[in-house]
């Protein structure tokens, strides 16, 4: 699985003329499903991301997590973020999942984000979404569920 978090002021998923999910301060995660990902995965970004300390505190340093400062995060699944651009000019897709893996594997990951006591709000998987909002900072990582199985074992 791959992730991307972006540290939002506020943020919102509209699909045709209605907003699905809305969040004020925290993160937007885009999500991508590859084949071979596991609730298992799942279950260790979401942890790492609860807890990741991303967030200013009173000095200004980033010494504080989602969690910390009652956050919500509004989840996007985006089969896009495993495009393969090596050859070619056109993006090939092969390495995301198929969408009858990869929805329950979002669906699963925003749960699980959930169960770390974090509110949640979604996109509409497979949805033509429209995706707005103010970035802050602006803050974007990218975390692979690959380097946190790396790093544990190393």
């Amino acid at each position: 699985m791959r992730v991307v978090l972006q540290r939002v002021t506020r943020a919102s998923v509209t699909v045709g003329a209605e907003v699905v999910g809305a969040i004020g301060p925290g993160l937007l995660i885009l999500v991508g499903v590859a084949d071979g990902d596991t609730e298992l995965q799942a279950d260790a970004l979401a942890a790492k991301v609860a807890v990741l300390r991303i967030f200013a505190d009173a000095e200004g340093r980033f010494n504080e997590s989602l969690l910390d400062i009652g956050g919500s995060a509004l989840v996007v699944s985006q089969f896009t973020l495993h495009a393969d651009v090596r050859k070619g000019r056109r993006p090939g897709f092969t390495a995301a999942a198929r969408p009858d893996v990869a929805e329950p594997l979002c669906d699963y990951f925003a749960e699980a984000m959930r169960r770390q006591g974090i509110p949640v709000e979604t996109g509409v998987f497979g949805a033509m979404m429209s995706v707005e909002l103010v970035n802050d900072g602006p803050f974007t990582i990218v975390i692979d569920s690959a380097d946190l199985e790396r790093s544990r074992r190393g």
